[in-house]
């Protein structure tokens, strides 16, 4: 047998079925991404997918491309989902003590979320004109039908919702000291009263592009924002969505 020619055609046949394999995974990797994304479509709800933050800046030095600084706030319209970012004392001035956002993106990573509150002293909105209230419900999004009662929202101590430093905080994620990785918290929504009386549910999902199930990856593209919420524009609190 020739002995080069027989290598040859197995590193052929090694490459061959590696790039099958690798097809594959790539097939199944789309097909997930896919059935993920079919799966937060409800036919009601709004679902906002990789929505950039502020992905120019770095909380420590030696991240190449970007600026070690405090991240820049945007807010979120949620009527017509426009995106509003806050870059300076003006931006500051136009946007912040008015009614005309729903949800602001702070702190690193633009991971520490507030609804529009005049009366919250460290809220972007304090002193403006917006009155609003958020509750946390340790409950699947889908299985939510109906918005809490007035009293739930005027008792209620949630200010912002960022890191949950234990499983009995209001926050939305999990955060490792170690990987330094985000991780959202499965089953907990946030029922919205905004500030023109309209009640509404929202699921934050992700802050990595994509969407992934998980991330080991410290280097993985963020902040990248996927999210899902639904307004019930009648005034009821009917928030249900399946």
């Amino acid at each position: 047998m020739n002995y080069r020619r027989f290598i040859n055609c197995f590193n052929q046949k090694t490459l061959a079925i590696g790039l099958l394999l690798l097809t594959g995974a790539f097939a199944s990797c789309k097909k997930e991404e896919i059935d993920q994304n079919k799966i937060l479509q409800d036919g009601k709800s709004i679902v906002i997918t990789d929505l950039a933050g502020d992905t120019q800046a770095a909380m420590g030095s030696g991240t190449p491309g970007k600026e070690v600084r405090p991240f820049y706030i945007f807010l979120f319209r949620l009527r017509d989902q426009k995106q509003i970012w806050i870059r300076n004392a003006a931006d500051s001035a136009q946007w912040l003590t008015t009614k005309d956002w729903d949800l602001a993106f702070t702190g690193p990573y633009n991971s520490e979320v507030y609804v529009n509150d005049k009366d919250y002293q460290y809220n972007p909105g304090f002193g403006g004109t917006a009155k609003s209230a958020v509750v946390m419900l340790e409950q699947n999004y889908d299985t939510i039908n109906e918005a809490p009662s007035d009293e739930v929202f005027n008792a209620s101590e949630v200010t912002k919702i960022g890191w949950a430093s234990s499983s009995s905080s209001n926050g939305w994620f999990f955060y490792s000291l170690n990987t330094h990785i985000m991780q959202a918290i499965p089953n907990r929504t946030y029922a919205i009263k905004l500030p023109d009386g309209k009640y509404a549910k929202l699921q934050l999902i992700n802050a990595y592009k994509g969407n992934p199930p998980s991330v080991s990856d410290l280097n993985w593209p963020a902040p990248y924002y996927t999210f899902r919420y639904y307004v019930q524009q009648d005034g009821s609190k009917n928030l249900q969505t399946k």
